[in-house]
């Protein structure tokens, strides 16, 4: 054997046995060595990492975020109408250890399918089934979420899988249910637009009744200050032809006649059927009122 033979083979030796002895973890990923199958431990930092060769093995998963996609999937409301349902989930694995035996040797597409769409699955048909087609499409979508992603947190303690978060891309109706929703939901709008109309006519008919009642009062009002100043008036008039009725009869008498002469032949078209001789006359008949 020569001289560079009997370096070079050490050194392959050497080189086989680091690479079953040392293995790298980086920042996104944890590691799970095994001995003999077992796992001996799963507590690695980022880094370079010996292990025993032969003995041990190690077998690396992800440490970020991974991606479940559903295909569109039915669930019965309260109201045992289906709705299709097309989401998404956002998950990683929290404890390497127990998702490595809970998925069947650290199997990803198992975990997915087996574990977590069966769970998110059931904790949205249990929320689906609790409320009607108009609230699951129209107002209590987040909140159906929301309570799914704090059920499924028992996927943590059985299996070592973290949910962070579930969304709904979209929430169809079949075509048979939609029509059935669409009416009932235009029914419900136009009950609430009656209502509302007839909230406001009661409305308009109680403030026309305060403002008739206003107008009555102010015209009343109006009319009693007329009458009260009207009949002020007319004590004053009375008053001043009583004064002047006492100063010079005659005179007076003469006056009153001239304003009925005027006041009688106002229109030329006025006719009056009076005796001559009467006393509407007096002034014409004689000058001197006599």
């Amino acid at each position: 054997m020569s001289l560079l033979q009997k370096i070079f083979i050490p050194i392959v030796i050497i080189v086989v046995v680091a690479s079953f002895s040392i293995f790298t973890v980086k920042q996104w990923e944890q590691a799970v060595v095994f001995e003999f199958k077992k796992i001996k431990s799963s507590d690695f930092d980022p880094g370079l990492h010996f292990m025993k060769p032969v003995m041990n093995t190690a077998s690396k998963f992800e440490k970020r975020l991974l991606n479940l996609d559903q295909p569109p999937r039915r669930f019965l409301t309260f109201e045992k109408k289906d709705v299709i349902v097309d989401y998404y989930a956002k998950w990683r694995i929290a404890d390497v250890e127990k998702f490595y035996i809970a998925s069947n040797g650290g199997n990803i597409e198992y975990a997915k399918t087996e574990l977590i769409s069966q769970s998110l699955d059931q904790a949205l048909r249990d929320e689906f089934g609790k409320r009607t087609v108009q609230e699951v499409v129209a107002g209590e979508r987040d909140e159906i979420l929301k309570i799914v992603t704090e059920t499924s947190n028992q996927l943590k303690e059985s299996y070592g899988i973290e949910i962070v978060d579930v969304r709904t891309k979209r929430i169809d109706l079949p075509d048979e249910v939609s029509d059935d929703v669409y009416k009932r939901m235009r029914s419900e709008r136009v009950r609430v637009a009656e209502e509302l109309r007839a909230q406001g006519k009661e409305a308009a008919e109680r403030i026309q009744a305060v403002t008739d009642k206003d107008r009555e009062i102010i015209l009343a009002n109006a009319y009693r200050d007329a009458e009260i100043i009207r009949g002020e008036g007319d004590a004053q008039a009375t008053e001043i032809y009583a004064v002047a009725y006492s100063k010079d009869r005659d005179f007076y008498s003469f006056y009153r006649s001239l304003s009925a002469y005027q006041n009688s032949f106002n229109n030329g078209n006025d006719i009056l059927l009076i005796d001559p001789k009467s006393d509407f006359f007096r002034y014409f008949n004689n000058s001197k009122g006599n």
